[in-house]
């Protein structure tokens, strides 16, 4: 997945600077901007990014103030200083983000940071399951002691409701083993499953008598994003995307 970033910045043309740097480099999805310290704390609040790019200056709040409300409603997400100047509160700076960086240091470096802390969360856990209705329940398990190992709480029920849906599509239209596949970035949790079916699996009309496709209109209201693309070793792979609430 790739690394989530919020800009902040109240000179818009360094905030398009790094953008697009960040675009070039690939990997990166910008998912908000913004020119205030207001802003900024309602927008991590709002989109839980990986990474904030923060500079201090900026016109409504106070450098460490901003820096600890960003922390206090979203304890998950990274941040990396980036500053014209350097400040005299450098040790609490450092204890409180994940880097910090002068606006004359070469570019390439900041985005080689964010590369690092955004990906520093990153785990994955793979599980083959057998062409066996009994498998479900594996499937459910393997998420349930995954997420339990990885210290995340939410969205649990959410994920065991997902895993079992697409695991019972592949059993049912791929009629195939298949490779549960869970990831997360520390602010999303990604689920595939990977099988041995080729076509593409669509919701079907909701009727009181047809129980076919009802299972991912639950995936397609459960998750914030899902979708199917080709499997590494033919077939296909089904994925859904989880918001991971903090605690």
């Amino acid at each position: 997945m790739p690394i989530r970033v919020l800009l902040v910045d109240d000179v818009v043309e360094v905030r398009r600077l790094v953008r697009t740097s960040l675009r070039f480099r690939g990997g990166f999805e910008v998912v908000g901007e913004a020119a205030d310290g207001a802003e900024a704390v309602r927008l991590v609040a709002q989109l839980r990014p990986d990474v904030v790019v923060l500079d201090l200056g900026l016109p409504d709040i106070a450098g460490q103030e901003v820096l600890a409300r960003i922390r206090a409603e979203a304890p998950a997400t990274k941040v990396v200083v980036f500053s014209g100047l350097e400040t005299v509160d450098r040790a609490w700076i450092d204890a409180n983000a994940e880097g910090y960086v002068l606006k004359d240091a070469d570019l390439g470096y900041l985005v080689d940071l964010l590369e690092s802390v955004g990906r520093a969360n990153d785990a994955e856990a793979v599980l083959d399951l057998p062409n066996d209705l009994s498998s479900v329940s594996l499937a459910r398990r393997f998420v349930r002691t995954t997420l339990s190992d990885w210290g995340i709480e939410e969205p649990l029920d959410d994920a065991q409701l997902v895993v079992s849906e697409l695991a019972a599509n592949a059993l049912t239209h791929a009629d195939s083993s298949y490779r549960v596949r869970l990831t997360t970035s520390g602010a999303a949790l990604r689920i595939e499953v990977e099988d041995g079916g080729v076509g593409t699996p669509e919701p079907q009309p909701l009727t009181e008598d047809e129980e076919h496709g009802r299972g991912l209109h639950l995936v397609g209201a459960l998750a914030a994003s899902w979708g199917m693309d080709a499997g590494e070793t033919g077939g296909k792979r089904v994925w859904a995307e989880l918001p991971i609430t903090a605690e």
